[in-house]
């Protein structure tokens, strides 16, 4: 993997973008990183730490699992009970990764969702989006949550990540997409989940399944991060390794997204999210914002400044101005009356 540090951030890297709620002043120097697409984010802020080209335009894998996630779980009761059929697993790739549902047995919402976000499994994603009124329409759904959230870099044409034409994203998207994510308890509670049991086809057994992103569970020669709480990894031959994670420390969180790495050592997008996450530890924490980031890429318009002659009075203010008007105008009213009378007096 690459190593090493650069005295500012690499080259094509923004902190504190326009889209950003506020920038951090003077940062530590940002890892030097391999991946063509990275994002740092505070996720309490929506503040974007660092990031180099944040909306390139990418093949996101299995980290659009994410979006289908954040569009689904409200929809579907999560101890629904369904039998899965063969137009559920129809448009499952051949070749992409699978939990194990087999047509004919029963699986719960909540099964389903573990094989989603534990083993990548497309079957499971598929036979959700088959429970939710079938594939156009969970695609539709997505796509409007995207819009929604002011993930404009994304374009969504199938459920599951898996390559195809016309589909990216970028890491500003997902971790956008993550954040709305941690809004729900139960994307919460799954993409935190290292283990679980998965219903075994033809008969009543289960068998364990373990969360591909060895950042979270520790696998493969990866570590597992300190105060790792999710969110999702993936992989396909045209996107390469992608990952999006989130640590918690001290009450603050992280959320990291990396596209792409380009050293070839898999678990270089591991190793390069452990540098981003501890940067952005080590980076000062922003202030709050005084307005949610947007999806807007220009910077707001500017209030119009108050002019000098319309000073903001406070209320006590304004109420000995009333007064003093209100004992001005009865002091006046006695030597209107008398000229009245004088004039009339002339005129006879």
């Amino acid at each position: 993997m690459t190593s090493g540090v650069c005295a500012t951030l690499a080259a094509g890297a923004t902190v504190g973008p326009a889209r950003a709620a506020q920038a951090v002043q003077d940062p530590p120097a940002a890892p030097s990183l391999s991946a063509l697409s990275w994002e740092v984010m505070d996720a309490r802020t929506g503040t974007v730490l660092a990031a180099r080209a944040p909306h390139l335009r990418l093949p996101p894998a299995s980290t659009l699992k994410t979006l289908f996630a954040v569009t689904l779980l409200p929809r579907l009761r999560q101890d629904t009970v369904h039998r899965a059929t063969a137009a559920d697993l129809a448009e499952v790739a051949e070749g992409s990764s699978e939990v194990g549902v087999e047509e004919g047995h029963r699986y719960t919402v909540a099964d389903l969702w573990r094989g989603v976000f534990l083993s990548s499994g497309n079957d499971a994603v598929h036979t959700l989006a088959q429970m939710n009124g079938g594939l156009a329409r969970t695609l539709a759904q997505m796509q409007a949550t995207a819009r929604r959230i002011g993930a404009v870099d994304t374009q969504v044409r199938s459920p599951d990540g898996f390559d195809t034409p016309g589909q990216f994203s970028s890491a500003h998207d997902l971790a956008l997409i993550a954040r709305e994510g941690f809004k729900n308890p139960d994307f919460r509670r799954y993409m935190g989940t290292k283990w679980a049991r998965f219903p075994a086809s033809g008969g009543p057994g289960a068998y364990e399944i373990q969360n591909t992103n060895r950042l979270l569970v520790g696998s493969h020669g990866v570590e597992p991060y300190p105060g790792l709480i999710g969110v999702k990894n993936g992989y396909t031959s045209q996107a390469g390794t992608t990952l999006v994670s989130a640590a918690t420390r001290h009450g603050r969180t992280v959320l990291v997204t990396v596209m792409n790495p380009q050293d070839e050592d898999f678990n270089a997008v591991y190793e390069e999210s452990r540098a981003l996450l501890d940067w952005g530890f080590a980076a000062p924490m922003p202030r709050p914002a005084r307005q949610q980031a947007g999806p807007q890429r220009s910077a707001p318009a500017a209030a119009p400044a108050p002019t000098r002659q319309q000073p903001e009075a406070s209320p006590g203010l304004g109420r000995h101005l009333g007064a003093a008007t209100a004992l001005l105008v009865l002091t006046c009213v006695p030597f209107v009356v008398r000229r009245r009378m004088r004039a009339r007096r002339a005129g006879r």
